[in-house]
């Protein structure tokens, strides 16, 4: 393991870890892995398979059996391109639930591993990558920002939602991801802590960009 480099960037919804991810990726010639999305890939497939994603293990056999591409911003889930409707309202709703499913979990952790090591590493962002997913990665960047200013990034993504509705849904998200027994959101041991609040995208892509190695 000590071979791959991995960039672990964690952090909560609108805290600007796509972005940052992304650019940091392109700056480093690596490929980037957004984990946040194989999750809603899950909650997009149980929804449409009429499975409440609140069951667990209906949605773990699903998860398991599910295919998942990922390219880019583009999605695709069972052959079915998912790339718009996984950002939709409604599997916003349902991907806390399906994140907190233990076997779930699991399952993604797995394929996330084999993506690392099968690609020598990569840049790779979500909630729990520098704590569980691979703990070694350096540098360990957690992203964050006042709640109200991630609020309004999501909703300028969605504008068929109201603001006083994103936060509100932010706010519970938050809550669900902190608590979950499986791999809460959490700031992982030895990380560098950056508040995205009051700088630019190129700003925070410099600050990670010095501490990589």
């Amino acid at each position: 393991m000590t071979d791959v480099r991995v960039v672990a960037i964690d952090g909560p919804s609108g805290s600007g870890k796509s972005t940052v991810a992304r650019a940091v990726a392109e700056r480093l010639g690596l490929e980037y892995l957004d984990t946040g999305a194989m999750y809603r890939s899950v909650a997009f497939a149980a929804l449409r398979h009429n499975i409440d994603p609140t069951e667990v293990e209906p949605v773990v056999r699903l998860a398991e059996r599910l295919a998942i591409e990922l390219d880019g911003s583009n999605v695709k889930v069972d052959g079915v391109d998912a790339s718009v409707e996984i950002r939709g309202p409604e599997v916003t709703r349902a991907v806390s639930e399906v994140a907190a499913n233990p076997g779930v979990r699991a399952e993604m952790v797995r394929r996330q591993r084999e993506w690392i090591t099968s690609r020598g590493g990569g840049v790779v962002e979500g909630r729990d990558i520098g704590a569980v997913v691979w703990p070694e990665a350096q540098p360990k960047v957690y992203l964050t920002a006042r709640l109200a200013v991630r609020a309004d990034r999501r909703h300028k993504e969605v504008e068929d939602l109201e603001y006083d509705r994103v936060a509100a849904d932010m706010a519970a998200r938050d809550t669900i991801d902190s608590t979950r027994d499986a791999s809460p959101l959490q700031v992982p041991e030895d990380c560098v802590v950056i508040d995205t609040t009051d700088h630019t995208v190129d700003e925070v892509v410099d600050i990670v960009m010095g501490l990589v190695s």
